[in-house]
């Protein structure tokens, strides 16, 4: 009797008091409200984190690709040198020269004269066109490594047409060839008249310093690099010895384009629209210094005085104070092409394939190239 007279009384206070029935109701309410907060919190900080961990392995494999992208440059690099020294070699033969000097002919003074033109014309286009191979290589394959990296990542998906295909890598790639065919003989041909306009009336028995050597060097690359009034600021006029002035032969034909060629004139206007940039004319400009300031470091062990020269005079401690007359300077110059465009490592190349402004150049390629957004174009 008593337990049934407690939960009479229990039963008239709810009745009596219904706040009580509500406050016990917004309490289970309460508990039932944080614990489904608490599974979906615990569900979208397991989506973030998933997120964030496939974002990272997606910019782990990203860079890993990117690392593996530039040693296969720098393998290119040096894989295609003995091929731009053979060029340059027998469009600019003066082993030739030599061995008509050593018969002592009758025109002797004037096979002389030609040896000094061609001996400076040589190594000096050999600078530019390694400079040159460097960062159009960079370009190309950090172009090309992007699409790569996108195709990959999109395997498997249904619909997706690959964006360079090995048909396409290779029809672009073989471009290169305009910079050791065509483009390498108008460089020859530009070079040649700067080294006759500045070397020209200069006698064999002249002697020059280093210094003085710098400054003609200085003298030929600006004529090399003269802009017209009507180029653009920011476009270099070496470019056109890297890609010819026509965007592309295929673009030409009216009809019969393939959708390989179609691919391989994208990646070609693409390229040419890089090259055009203020970036690679300042990448390639540094380049071209470091160049010329490795191959004046080259020829400097030439031009360091001699025991005899320091006990004839003390005050005889730089550079600038030995003198050599020209014609011992030209079988120097002549000789420098077997360091700069050398397939072993050498410090010339070397100097380029590191730079910091070419690393990041190429980052920056690879990065506009291997983005997602590239497949919605």
């Amino acid at each position: 009797m008593r337990k049934d007279g407690k939960r009479a009384v229990g039963s008239l206070d709810r009745y009596l008091n219904p706040w009580w029935c509500g406050t016990s109701s917004w309490g289970r309410l309460q508990r039932d409200g944080f614990y489904l907060l608490g599974k979906y919190g615990q569900k979208k900080i397991r989506e973030i984190q998933e997120r964030e961990a496939a974002e990272y392995i997606a910019q782990a494999r990203r860079q890993y690709h990117f690392e593996s992208n530039q040693r296969t440059c720098n393998m290119t690099v040096l894989s295609m040198l003995p091929t731009l020294r053979d060029a340059l070699m027998h469009q600019l033969n003066s082993e030739s020269l030599t061995s008509l000097l050593k018969n002592r002919p009758a025109n002797k003074l004037e096979i002389w004269e030609d040896l000094k033109i061609i001996s400076f014309t040589r190594s000096i286009v050999a600078v530019y066109s390694t400079c040159m191979l460097v960062v159009l290589l960079r370009v190309q394959l950090n172009i090309i490594g992007g699409y790569i990296y996108l195709d990959n990542a999109a395997l498997g998906k249904n619909g997706t047409t690959p964006l360079a295909p090995p048909e396409v890598q290779q029809q672009y790639l073989s471009s290169i060839q305009h910079l050791l065919g065509d483009g390498l003989t108008e460089l020859i041909t530009i070079v040649k008249q700067a080294v006759h306009k500045v070397f020209g009336s200069i006698s064999l028995k002249q002697t020059l310093s280093l210094l003085e050597l710098e400054q003609k060097l200085k003298d030929i690359r600006e004529v090399v690099e003269h802009k017209d009034s009507d180029q653009i600021a920011s476009y270099s006029p070496l470019c056109h010895y890297l890609m010819p002035d026509e965007e592309n032969p295929l673009a030409s034909q009216a009809c019969g384009l393939t959708e390989r060629d179609i691919a391989t004139i994208k990646l070609l206007n693409e390229t040419r629209d890089m090259l055009e940039s203020p970036d690679f004319s300042t990448v390639l400009s540094t380049c071209l210094n470091r160049g010329f300031s490795r191959l004046l470091d080259n020829m400097a062990e030439f031009f360091r005085p001699t025991e005899k020269d320091l006990s004839q005079n003390s005050s005889v401690n730089s550079l600038s104070s030995v003198s050599l007359p020209l014609a011992k300077i030209i079988p120097i110059i002549n000789g420098q092409i077997h360091s700069v465009c050398s397939e072993t490592p050498s410090h010339f190349v070397q100097d380029l394939l590191m730079m910091e402004q070419v690393k990041d150049f190429a980052a920056n390629v690879y990065e506009a190239f291997s983005t997602p957004q590239q497949l919605e174009k």
